[in-house]
């Protein structure tokens, strides 16, 4: 009795041993394959991060889709802050540094871009300068009654087909009794409206219209251009990057002659190497200047909260800018944006 007694005991014994062992590795074999898969979602996301980021770095838009996630590079720190904490959970430290340099280039880019500082010389004028994507001209309507309450002293209106030119004309004729036109439907059309004199000047040649004038302000000439190239969707990358690349020898031909004012629609932020080329002539950007380089414009529908600046109004060296505000306006997907500018002798 004693004997079988002790048999079953150590049977039982070594039964709870084996179970014990076998529910170790069990657990040992799933978190082998939960660090795998940490590992290789942290690398992926880490990789995508670190193509876009590469591209800012070496100045360079790329190809789709690279482009397009260049608009929203300050976002890319949400992927790459999972990837370094997948990689620092998988105890994969190749990753965590890599998550730590590719965080610390987007953390660096999030840094304005351009010139900034006041010139030198007395204030000889001061303006209110708007520019607004009335978006295939569906928020004409939106945009006659902002332009009335704001009161700005030059308008830059894209995407204002032939009905919008017809209404502006007929409600804000009596204000703004100057104006150069690109006459177009659709996302053709475009105009600068004008309290001051202007005279016709050649525009820069695109695929949407982008009229150009010389204003006389207080005595002082100075040239406007508007800007709308054509934005970067797949299959027409190389079109977005050759319009924006004569926006650039308009502004390096233009920008140290003279006060210049260059608006619109760029469809590029400061983290597009086409943009930031235009920036390299000497221009500067208003906003950023106002402090608000980074306040989104576009898509409305989710700004503030997410989006990017790609409406734009750039200055020449004779200008300082003191605001500068996004508006909304409804059945558009970009906001307005006005700035308060001065211009120095």
């Amino acid at each position: 009795m004693s004997s079988t007694r002790t048999s079953w005991d150590a049977s039982r014994s070594s039964g709870s041993s084996a179970d014990g062992h076998g529910h170790g590795h069990g657990r040992r074999r799933r978190w082998g394959r939960g660090r795998v898969l940490a590992v290789w979602g942290a690398g992926a996301l880490l990789a995508g991060v670190s193509v876009v980021v590469g591209c800012r770095a070496f100045g360079t838009d790329g190809i789709t889709p690279v482009p397009q996630t260049l608009a929203f590079l300050p976002w890319l720190l949400v992927p790459a802050g999972i990837g370094m904490a997948a990689a620092l959970l998988a105890r994969w430290w190749a990753g965590v540094v890599w998550g730590v340099v590719a965080v610390s280039l987007l953390a660096w880019f999030l840094q304005p871009y351009g010139d900034g500082g006041e010139p030198a010389g007395p204030v000889v004028a001061r303006l209110r300068v708007l520019t607004a994507n009335v978006e295939f001209g569906w928020a004409t309507g939106a945009l006659v009654p902002v332009v009335r309450r704001e009161r700005p002293d030059v308008v830059f209106v894209e995407e204002c087909e032939y009905g919008c030119q017809a209404t502006v004309r007929r409600e804000l004729g009596d204000e703004y009794p100057y104006r150069q036109a690109v006459p177009g439907g659709t996302s053709v059309g475009s105009v600068i409206l004008s309290r001051f004199p202007l005279t016709a000047a050649e525009g820069v040649r695109g695929q949407m219209g982008m009229p150009g004038a010389v204003a006389d302000i207080d005595g002082q000439a100075v040239r406007l251009q508007l800007a709308h190239p054509k934005p970067p969707l797949p299959g027409q990358v190389a079109l977005w990057k050759r319009e924006s690349g004569r926006l650039r020898d308009f502004a390096d031909r233009y920008s140290g002659d003279g006060p210049l004012i260059l608006a619109g629609d760029f469809n590029a932020s400061q983290d597009h190497a086409v943009f930031r080329r235009i920036l390299d002539t000497g221009l500067r950007d208003a906003a950023r200047l106002a402090g608000e380089g980074r306040e989104p414009s576009w898509p409305s529908r989710t700004t503030p909260v997410f989006g990017a600046q790609i409406d734009h109004v750039l200055v020449s060296e004779e200008f300082s800018a003191s605001r500068a505000r996004l508006l909304h306006l409804d059945d558009t997907d970009h906001r307005a944006l006005l700035v308060e500018i001065e211009l120095h002798r």
